[in-house]
């Protein structure tokens, strides 16, 4: 007796009961998954660059490819995380000097909203009373130092173990052609997140840069510490620009006596952030995504409410992920259509394919249809 299929209605109910049902998962659990989260997203930029070494570097070889980009990479990260700490004490050090021109801004801002009497720093500081928000801030220098040492972990786990997923892929799908479908989601979700990551990583240096040159032009002091955090801060959508563009002027405000290097620096950066984000990035991305602005808007507040600072990183590589995963299933192919941008979440994996760097077929190769592709594959012993 034929079991008769679930209504729209129900399963939709099904579907969103259980979307609720992994975002409380996803909370609860967050200690325990964010590492793995971050630690799988470095094992993806880590193997995309092991890649290009084995591409462009003679000599190098597919054994000698990882072990390079892990050396690599740490050294980077490791160079990077010292140059912030050792200038963020500087940076720290140089504010104790401002403090005249912080009380006079603080008195002119007062000024315009119509206080008589300003508070100077010394009162604000105590308002706030740093002393009793130590403990926070040492709880959350070992919360950070512990999810470090986690991720290192299972990094280290997941990059000695890849190569067993391949025999785990040919036992776990019985027919090569649900393996090759598997292969397809899994090629789709590599080539996308890494496609993102090269992106924002050529357009996070380009800003960083120009913005460099811009804030060394007018004099700013740590100008080589602003644009660093500017080029970090481009990985997390919205928020990142908002950080390149208004923070250093609001530190040209304290430098400087004038307001015309405020001004200028602040309409600087916004030109560069528009023309970078405007014109370089959507001819680079292309359709590599095929997000909309919107999704992109909540993910990133729903991954930052998950998972703090981790998730707005992982913002869109998890949401992309998603989308990948959602398209798969008949059931939930509907929420995957409202995460793309223009209704077709089967596009990227065209796109992709058709792309030889990104893993896909040589341009001569025969092209399969997106019809023949989102047609289901009888299973052995079913009739026809």
């Amino acid at each position: 007796m034929p079991v008769p299929a679930a209504d729209p209605v129900s399963r939709n109910a099904l579907v969103i009961l259980a979307t609720i049902a992994a975002g409380a998962v996803l909370y609860m659990l967050s200690d325990i998954l964010t590492p793995l989260a971050l630690a799988m997203f470095l094992a993806v930029m880590i193997d995309g660059f092991a890649r290009v070494l084995q591409a462009r570097l003679p000599g190098v070889g597919a054994r000698a490819a990882v072990p390079l980009a892990v050396v690599l990479s740490v050294v980077i990260f490791g160079g990077a995380a010292f140059f912030i700490a050792d200038n963020a004490t500087s940076f720290a050090s140089q504010l104790i000097t401002y403090t005249p021109k912080l009380n006079g801004l603080i008195a002119r801002i007062a000024g315009l909203v119509g206080m008589d009497v300003p508070p100077t720093l010394t009162q604000l500081i105590q308002q706030v009373d740093p002393a009793s928000h130590l403990g926070q801030v040492a709880r959350g220098l070992q919360s950070f130092a512990s999810t470090a040492a986690f991720v290192l972990v299972y990094l280290g786990f997941i990059l000695a173990s890849r190569r067993g997923w391949e025999r785990k892929a040919v036992s776990l799908f019985a027919t090569r052609d649900e393996r090759q479908e598997a292969v397809g989601a899994f090629l789709r979700i590599r080539n996308g997140v890494e496609q993102y990551l090269w992106v924002q990583t050529v357009t996070g240096l380009m800003i960083a840069v120009a913005s460099w040159i811009a804030m060394a032009a007018v004099g700013l002091d740590n100008a080589l510490f602003w644009a660093i955090l500017i080029f970090m801060a481009s990985y997390i959508p919205v928020v990142g620009g908002i950080v390149a563009v208004a923070l250093p002027p609001i530190f040209a405000l304290v430098q400087f006596d004038g307001l015309w290097q405020a001004i200028v620096l602040f309409a600087v950066l916004q030109v560069i952030g528009m023309f970078v984000g405007n014109v370089i990035q959507p001819r680079m991305q292309g359709r590599s995504l095929n997000m909309d602005p919107i999704v992109l808007l909540l993910a990133l507040a729903f991954w930052s409410v998950i998972w703090g600072l981790p998730g707005a990183f992982l913002s869109t590589p998890l949401t992309t992920v998603m989308m990948v995963i959602l398209a798969q299933f008949a059931g939930t192919r509907w929420i995957a259509v409202l995460l793309s941008a223009d209704g077709d979440p089967g596009q990227l994996k065209q796109h992709l394919a058709d792309d030889p760097s990104a893993g896909g077929p040589s341009r001569g190769a025969p092209k399969t249809s997106s019809k023949t592709a989102a047609k289901p594959v009888a299973k052995r012993g079913s009739r026809s």
